[in-house]
């Protein structure tokens, strides 16, 4: 039997922080108390004085990049940078290649992972304008949800006939999460910008080509069919401040039909940092103003918001390094997501517990997880030891990215982690990840 002991930890749970102990039994927590003996000699003893024990972050969008784009990444490599960065589960998008649109394609993903990953994972089905039966034989039990992209995306999965969209929405119970930039007003605004400076945009009109106007038309279109059809929709990456009217945090997030998520970058960047960052910045939907930033903020902390999570997307940095029209748009982020985090907890934006609260907890309660988003008794060992007062600099030489570099790159954090467990195992310690993929496929109880 595999028994850790994590004794001294501050333990973050439900909006609450407590020193305890932590029992762990093969995979799963056994108890958690604040004085725990060791019950064997075998038992593996971790003192974590002075350290946060959190739950496993869930990241519920990620784009590993497997099959068919695995020069950027693959399951392996990513999921490897993900419990370094204390993401213990993950949910991944369907725009690989071949795109994942025909349950055939989307098992074939999940047999990758049963043998590589080193987090827990789901994959998306994607939907398009032609796969509604498809789509329709997807298993509630053990897929996360359906994806949909409103705005252009890799392959044939821009879904812009309202009629499908329509179908879509009224034919499934599963959580349907969407990608909302309206298309139209996109290619207007890039042929203006192609009038004034031919192919040589600069990156700073990035926000202004997926502007406001284009996140807003889309996803409230969305949440209005939504509301129409009863769908329960999740809207992804949200990146401005018109779009906080669309959400309330009248009611508890279990009774939500409608929930929204933010991503790390758009916490983080603005549209100043263009000029230093240029294209390791561009992201669909595009970073834009301090002052979208600061209402995203404000949406998140009054519960508008509901999920932080990562839209990890690495690109080769060749790729990033051409010209703005050709570089394309993602940067990786799971290694760096929860101290990003953590480093806005010694700024004084947010509290650790709501900083787990919606990297943990609310991803588990929107998705329906089975078991896991939460250090409880009888649940999954996905645990993740953080000390906030151990600085490190991000440089090459630590990112585990295939693609080998970090918007981040050159930042110093001051909170580092320093264990990860997954299914109980300690899979990363001492800045080290141990070579054993343990990840298993997320279970949902619905």
């Amino acid at each position: 039997m595999n028994t850790v002991l994590i004794k001294n930890a501050k333990i973050v749970n439900e909006g609450t922080i407590f020193e305890g102990d932590v029992l762990i039994e093969n995979e799963f927590i056994v108890e958690i108390a604040e004085s725990i003996s060791p019950k064997s000699p075998n038992c593996k003893i971790i003192d974590a004085e002075g350290s946060y024990l959190i739950p496993g972050a869930i990241d519920d969008q990620v784009h590993f990049r497997e099959p068919g784009l695995t020069h950027k990444g693959d399951i392996a490599s990513e999921s490897r940078a993900a419990v370094a960065g204390g993401i213990t589960s993950f949910i991944e998008q369907p725009n690989t290649v071949p795109n994942a649109v025909t349950q055939e394609l989307l098992e074939e993903k999940y047999q990758i992972a049963a043998k590589t990953s080193y987090a827990n994972y789901s994959f998306m089905m994607g939907g398009t304008n032609d796969n509604l039966e498809e789509v329709l034989k997807t298993n509630p039990k053990n897929v996360a949800g359906i994806k949909l992209f409103l705005g252009s995306s890799t392959g044939n999965m821009l879904v812009d006939n309202q009629e499908v969209l329509e179908k879509i929405f009224s034919s499934t119970k599963m959580l349907i999460a969407v990608h909302c930039e309206d298309e139209a007003t996109i290619k207007t605004n890039l042929e203006k910008y192609k009038v004034q400076f031919g192919d040589d945009i600069p990156v700073e009109y990035h926000p202004l080509i997926r502007s406001e106007e284009a996140c807003y038309l889309s996803s409230s279109k969305a949440i209005a069919l939504a509301q129409k059809t009863g769908a329960r929709l999740h809207v992804f990456h949200l990146s401005t401040a018109k779009e906080m009217e669309l959400f309330t945090n009248k009611i508890p997030l279990e009774e939500k039909q409608i929930t929204a998520e933010v991503c790390v970058h758009h916490l983080w960047f603005s549209d100043e940092d263009y000029k230093t960052k240029g294209n390791f910045i561009k992201w669909n939907p595009a970073v834009k103003s301090a002052n979208d930033r600061n209402a995203l903020w404000e949406a998140l902390l009054d519960d508008l918001i509901d999920v932080i999570a990562t839209d990890h997307a690495p690109h080769t940095l060749e790729e990033k390094q051409q010209s703005y029209l050709k570089a394309p748009s993602g940067g990786p982020l799971v290694q760096h997501a929860v101290v990003a985090m953590f480093e806005a907890h010694h700024q004084g934006k947010i509290s650790i517990e709501k900083i787990v609260e919606k990297m943990c907890h609310n991803p588990a309660k929107i998705f329906k997880i089975e078991k896991r988003g939460f250090i409880k008794e009888g649940f999954y060992a996905d645990l993740v030891i953080v000390n906030t007062g151990l600085p490190w600099n991000v440089k090459k030489e630590n990112i585990l990215y295939k693609c080998g570099w970090s918007p981040f790159e050159g930042y110093n954090f001051k909170s580092r982690i320093t264990h990860t467990f997954v299914n109980g195992e300690l899979v990363y310690q001492n800045f080290k990840v141990k070579e054993t993929p343990v990840g298993k496929r997320l279970l949902f109880d619905r």
